[in-house]
């Protein structure tokens, strides 16, 4: 998902364009200059980054150059081995519960003691 402006006789419009499927879909969401559209495109492109409050986990990568969707393994992996509760809950708002077991049963980089927790965790308090 990305955020596109284009410039039509010389004023500014904002677009989200994203995939689904094979085909690229653009939204339009208006001037680029009006208030409520600048605080939707900043909501955008914060939900597309790591919040502030989780950079701890990743101290070996820029935070900022980590994008939610692309990353995602690596940041699962990385909350699931290191994460507290509310790095959980962030996760579960972001990522499909499925997508979470999955990462949590296929991955190399999870210690045994993480995976069994987390096998444990999701059978018992299945949230999807």
């Amino acid at each position: 998902m990305s955020i596109n402006i284009k410039t039509i006789e010389g004023r500014d419009y904002a677009y989200q364009s994203y995939r689904s499927g094979k085909k690229v879909i653009q939204r339009y969401l208006g001037p680029a200059s009006d208030p409520a559209v600048i605080v939707q495109i900043a909501a955008i492109k914060k939900a597309k980054s790591v919040p502030p409050g989780l950079n701890k986990y990743f101290w070996d990568v820029d935070p900022m150059t980590l994008n939610v969707r692309r990353h995602s393994r690596f940041i699962l992996e990385r909350i699931l081995e290191l994460g507290d509760l509310d790095a959980l809950r962030w996760a579960q708002k972001q990522y499909p519960t499925a997508l979470i077991i999955e990462v949590c049963l296929m991955s190399r980089r999870l210690s045994p003691r993480s995976k069994n927790f987390w096998k444990i965790w999701f059978e018992e308090h299945d949230v999807s």
